[in-house]
Parts: C-alpha cells; sequence; structure tokens
C-alpha cells in the first residue's frame, strides 16, 4: 500500500446541523472541486485528490520548517494579532500597568533592534558572573535550581499538576533533561548523519563561549558535549517514557532524594523553585535521576560551569544581540531542522506577547474575532460528538461492563471549554518596559514562575486556561478531566460556519474526538471521573486495548517518509489510535444529525465531504531535516501519514469511495484496527 495514503489526525471543534427549506439556504461544499488532483484517484490517494492543487503550488516559507493548513491558520492568526496590537499602539490613552501598555511595550522591546545590538552580551553578564562562581556542589545544585525556575537554561523539565495520589493536592513533576540535541540518538547513534549534527554542535558550543569570553572554549566545547553524551545514555527513550508512563509516578520526598540518590544537593536546588513548599516531588524517570546525582562528584566543577553556561546562553541568545541569535539560529535553526530564514522582528513580538501576555491579548483578539454565534455552534457539536461516544463505550466489543460504568461516569463529568476561558488572567504586577527585550523577559519568567509556585501551594486560579483562546490547538486533560478547544483553531478549514455539517464533522468533529478518545486510552484508564489517579480497567481490558495498540504500531513501522527512516510505531500507535478513534466518532456523530439523506453538494455526497474534511487540514509539507528529527521524539506521524492512517482503518471510507482490493489505499477488513 502506499504509504502516503495512509495518514491521519490532531485536536479542534466543530458545527451544528442545519435546516434546509429552500435553495437558497443550501449550504456550500467547503471545497473548490476546480483546485483537486483529477490524475489521481480518490480510492488510491485521496490525500493527494483532495490537496493536490496546494501541494503544488505551496512552498515551506523559508523561516518555518513545515507549513500546512494548520502553519496557514497559525499566520491568519498572527496577522489579526499584530493588526491588533499596532491599533492598540496607534491609541494615546493607555494607561501605565494596564493590560494595553503592556501589550504594546512588550513588542516594541522586540522589534528595538538598535537597542538590543548595542546592549549585546551586557545582559548576560550578571548571570554569567554566577555559574563562573561555582565552587562547590551546593553552589552547582543551588544555581541550576534558579535557572529551572526562570526557565533560562536549567538541567530538567517540569510541570504542576494533580497529584495523583490526591487530584486536589497539586503536586510537582519533574521530566530528565540535561541535554540540548533533540534526542538521546543524536549522541548515541553512529548513523553519519547523527556523527555530522555532534561535529557541528561541538562547534556551536565553542563559537558561543567565544563569544561570552571563556579561555578555553574549544576544550570547554568538548567537555560539555562528553557530559550531555554520558547524560544521554542515561536518558529514557521517548517510548520508555510513555509506555512507562503510569509507572513513572514515583513519589519521593527532598528527603529521599538525598537518602536514595546520593551526589547532588535535591534541597539546594529545589530551595529557588519553590518545591520545598511541595510534600512530594515525582520524577517521571527516576533512574535517570539517580545515575545524573551519582555523576556529579565524579566530573570537573569547570564542566559542570560550561554546561550551565552554555544551557543558559542557548535559552537567552533569542533575546540577546545577533551575534547570539544567530548563532543559535544557525544550529538549531539551520543545521537541525532546515529552516533557512529566522522568524522577522514583528513575528518574533507577536509570539512573545502571545507567549506572556496570552490571555490580556486574547480577550481582544476572541472580542474582534470569535462571536457568541459561534460558540454556541461549535458547543453543539462538541457536545453531539459526545453523545456518540456515549453510544460507543454502550456498543464496545472490548469493554468489560465494569469500564463501560467507570467510562460513561467519565463522559459524563467531562468538562467542555469552547472559544475562550470563563476567567481572564490578570497581569497586575508584571513590569513591561518598551526599552527593555531581555529584562522583560526575564522578568515575565518570573512572573511566571511565581504563578506555578501558586499551583504548588495549590492557591492558583483552576479555570484558567493552559493556552491561551488565540492558539491554534485544543488538548484534553486527564487530571482535571476536560477537553479545550481555542477559537484561533475554530476557523477554515477546521472549522467553516458556512459550510455543510459533512466537512465540518469530518474536520473538527475529528480532531475534537481525538481529544476526548485520551480520556479512555491507555492513559485515560488512569484517571476516574473526579481526576484522582486510579486505574478503572480490568486485566482483560487492558490486554484486549494492548493487542489493538500492538497491531496497529506494527501497521505504523512498515511507513517510511524518508528512504531508510521509518515511523516508530510504537511511539506513534496511542496518538494514531485516537485519530482512528475520532473519525470514526465524528463519523457517528454526523450521522446523528442526519434526518434523511444529505444534500448532493457540487457533485460530493455528505459522506465524501466528511472524508476530504478529515485528510485536507493535514495538507502539509515539511523539511526532510525536521521530519528525521522528529521520528524518534515525536508522538505524531508527519501530516499527510495522519491523514491517511486513520482512514485506512476506517469502514465508512471503503464504503464511501468503493475502495476494494487492487486500489492503494485498500487495506484487509482483518488487518484494520477497529476501537469505537
Amino acid at each position: 500500500m502506499n504509504a502516503t495514503g495512509r495518514r491521519g489526525l490532531a485536536a479542534g471543534a466543530v458545527l451544528c446541523g442545519l435546516t434546509l427549506t429552500t435553495a437558497a439556504q443550501v449550504p456550500k461544499s467547503g471545497f473548490d472541486p476546480a483546485a483537486f488532483d483529477r490524475g489521481v484517484a480518490p480510492r488510491d490517494d485521496l490525500y493527494r485528490y483532495v490537496n493536490g492543487d496546494w501541494l503544488a503550488r505551496t512552498s515551506i516559507p523559508a523561516d518555518r520548517v513545515t507549513y500546512g493548513a494548520f502553519g496557514e491558520l497559525a499566520d491568519k492568526t498572527e496577522a489579526d494579532l499584530h493588526a491588533l496590537i499596532e491599533d492598540l499602539a496607534s491609541r494615546s490613552n493607555r494607561l501605565r500597568g494596564s493590560p494595553a501598555q503592556q501589550i504594546v511595550d512588550l513588542y516594541a522591546s522586540v522589534v528595538d533592534e538598535q537597542r538590543i545590538e548595542r546592549l549585546g552580551a551586557e545582559p548576560i553578564a550578571p548571570e554569567l558572573r554566577k555559574i563562573e562562581a561555582i565552587a562547590s556542589g551546593h553552589d552547582l545544585a543551588a544555581e541550576a535550581g534558579y535557572l529551572s525556575s526562570i526557565a533560562a537554561g536549567g538541567p530538567f523539565g517540569g510541570t504542576v499538576g494533580s497529584d495523583p495520589a490526591n487530584a486536589s493536592a497539586p503536586v510537582a513533576r519533574v521530566t530528565q533533561g540535561g541535554i540540548l540535541l533533540p534526542d538521546r540518538d543524536y549522541y548515541l547513534s553512529a548513523d553519519p548523519a547523527f556523527s555530522a549534527v555532534r561535529a557541528k554542535y561541538e562547534q556551536y558550543l565553542a563559537r558561543i563561549f567565544t563569544l561570552i569570553g571563556r579561555a578555553t572554549p574549544e576544550p570547554d566545547a568538548k567537555d560539555v558535549l562528553a557530559l550531555e553524551t554520558a547524560l544521554a545514555q542515561v536518558s529514557w527513550t521517548e517510548t520508555e517514557t510513555r509506555a512507562a508512563w503510569a509507572e513513572t509516578y514515583t513519589r519521593f520526598t527532598l528527603r529521599q532524594l538525598a537518602a536514595e540518590m546520593p551526589g547532588f544537593d535535591w534541597q539546594a536546588w529545589a530551595h529557588p523553585q519553590g518545591l520545598d513548599r511541595s510534600p512530594v516531588v515525582i520524577l517521571a524517570q527516576p533512574s535517570f535521576f539517580k545515575a545524573f546525582a551519582a555523576m556529579v562528584p565524579h566530573i570537573p566543577l569547570n564542566t559542570w560551569r560550561a554546561w550551565l553556561a552554555s544551557r543558559y546562553v542557548t535559552a537567552a541568545a533569542p533575546y540577546l544581540s545577533s551575534a547570539f541569535d544567530r548563532a543559535r539560529f544557525d544550529f538549531f535553526g539551520t543545521i537541525l531542522t532546515g529552516q533557512e530564514l529566522p522568524r522577522t522582528r514583528w513575528k518574533r513580538g507577536v509570539a512573545m506577547v502571545n507567549g506572556y501576555l496570552g490571555d490580556a491579548v486574547g480577550r481582544v483578539y476572541v472580542e474582534r474575532h470569535f462571536s457568541p454565534a459561534a460558540k454556541k455552534r461549535v458547543r453543539g457539536i462538541v457536545e453531539r460528538i459526545v453523545e456518540a461516544y456515549r453510544e460507543a463505550i454502550r456498543d464496545s466489543d472490548w469493554m468489560s461492563a465494569r469500564a463501560k460504568r467507570e467510562a460513561l461516569a467519565k463522559l459524563s463529568a467531562l468538562s467542555i471549554r469552547v472559544g475562550y476561558p470563563v476567567q481572564w488572567r490578570s497581569y497586575d504586577g508584571l513590569d513591561i518596559r518598551a526599552g527593555d527585550l531581555f529584562g522583560n523577559w526575564q522578568r515575565s519568567l518570573a512572573f511566571e514562575n511565581r504563578l506555578r509556585l501558586g499551583d504548588v501551594a495549590g492557591t492558583a486560579a483552576s479555570a484558567m486556561w493552559v493556552l491561551p483562546p488565540q492558539t491554534v490547538n485544543a488538548y484534553y486533560t486527564g487530571a482535571t478531566n476536560e477537553i479545550v478547544v481555542p477559537a484561533a483553531i475554530l476557523q477554515p478549514p477546521v472549522f467553516d460556519p458556512e459550510a455543510d455539517d459533512a466537512v465540518n464533522y469530518g474536520a473538527a468533529g475529528a480532531l475534537v474526538g481525538h481529544e476526548i478518545a485520551h480520556a479512555f486510552d491507555g492513559r485515560g484508564r488512569q484517571f476516574d471521573a473526579t481526576g484522582a489517579a486510579r486505574d478503572w480497567w480490568t486485566p482483560e481490558d487492558a490486554a484486549k486495548f494492548d493487542a489493538r495498540l500492538r497491531a496497529l504500531a506494527a501497521q505504523l513501522s512498515s511507513y517510511e517518509p524518508l528512504a531508510g527512516a521509518h515511523v516508530n510505531g510504537a511511539l506513534a500507535a496511542a496518538e494514531t489510535m485516537a485519530d482512528i478513534a475520532g473519525l470514526s466518532i465524528a463519523w457517528r456523530a454526523y450521522k446523528r444529525t442526519l434526518t434523511g439523506d444529505p444534500p448532493v453538494i457540487d457533485g460530493l455526497t455528505g459522506a465524501q465531504r466528511f472524508c476530504m474534511g478529515w485528510v485536507r487540514i493535514w495538507r502539509a509539507k515539511e523539511r526532510d531535516d525536521y521530519v528525521r528529527s522528529q521520528l524518534q521524539i515525536s508522538a505524531h506521524l508527519p501530516p499527510a501519514f495522519r491523514a491517511g492512517a486513520a482512514l485506512v482503518n476506517t469502514d465508512a471510507f471503503y464504503d464511501t469511495f468503493a475502495v476494494a482490493p487492487g486500489h492503494r489505499l485498500y487495506l484487509p477488513p482483518a488487518e484494520r484496527i477497529r476501537i469505537w
């Protein structure tokens, strides 16, 4: 079977049924048939049939590594936000400290290139002096903890969420880190492509060490690469992390960490982050942290200092002069992903406003670009997707009666949030200055850290969203059992208020279905309807689900996006299973809206428009270097493969396009993966 045909899914929203009373009220199909590629048959390559014209005329922008339907939505949203910021800047009645002033001044600090160039390395000098002053293991841990607290090059990642043992208590979960290349294979693989990247990485390290005036930049670069290689050797793969997700909620008090993982001063590391306020810390990959702690006393302090300096400079580079900014881009942009040009200043300004004042600018964005009528209509679609899940759970041939009861209870408790939050976040107290990009970055990071500490202390507002409403994405959170569909993703081709239901269910409805699927999969089984960590599957439920997952992993492993580079089926199986679930549930939901045969519009039946809506949202082009960098670390298939992987496992696709043996998209019924 043509691998290009096997592709798939993501996260989104939808629209309610329309009553057709006159010809004038017949909605549009949502497609331009003239743009179809008639040189291929839908049953052989529906992805190219629908997207052929787009693929032929679209190039990846020089400042991107991937570009497609979601990139186009991001571009439109970015332009809308830019216009909004320019409009706010044109007004003279902004109050000091007001959201409008913060937005305008933060943006201005990013685009003031002359001042950024004049400052050179001056903004990072104080922190670099602190790093160079590290004289003990205690100092090392304290500085590492501080850099983590401001998200500026600390060694480990982390999030704050519900305690699996007590859903009402926030707790910190820390993940392995310490390497700057995308994955452990970049350090350990003998593949010549990875060896070449390592050589370029060493050159990058020497380059930034020269910029900050280290006395021995080349030897320091070799030492840092050797240190990161040692860390890579004890790091878990992404597949291992995902496979053992439930078991890796390993809880430690700081006293236990000191006793069981000696060598690193855990108390000194925890204090700057406020983690000493949390009763426990959860380590996602405990063996990594034990190995890391054991390394600390045996590696020279000068190497640790160089390692922290490289991490700090890399994190700070986008907010510094072009010498630093370009060094980072030349390696992490061009070498690693093939990106040709950095983002322009105005786009970076919009991105920074989005990142640090997301709710402030988002509140204005939804007032201008997302109507209450659209919100109501989309919510109706989401509710129909939920009802389709209710029916599918009852019909399930793999869930036990007990699991079905738990799943239905979880579905009934599901919180649906569409468009924008009911409670907007306040940025009172965040000091933003028009001429201080680096300072704005540091103060914003400190502001974010105070919010995280509030989470650990249990004082942060739970109604706030993880993503602002101007985000082209959607997500499901198991610990809070909620689905969030931000306003910005609810635009064509994901959601078209003027189009027929079919295309919207095939696109936005399937994305919503994908997100809700995570409530009932291998991870969702770990949280019950209240958000408490409790496995509500029986061993038989798990065995039946896992058998389907293994079969899907084997299917995906045959995909070859680049010559000699295959998909990691075990890594991609869970998200692809959610794609299959989302598409099948959206089909159920769409059929529930019909009171008769749907209209034929532009020569397309309702079923055809449904399937085409799905494959269209995955139209995309990606740079080869970027694809290669993602294969072992991303749980999602490359976009074109996502489109087909769900289709070929959905029976409705075969009926719709009369797909039969001999056609390139044909998969025998016995090999199709069905979950709902």
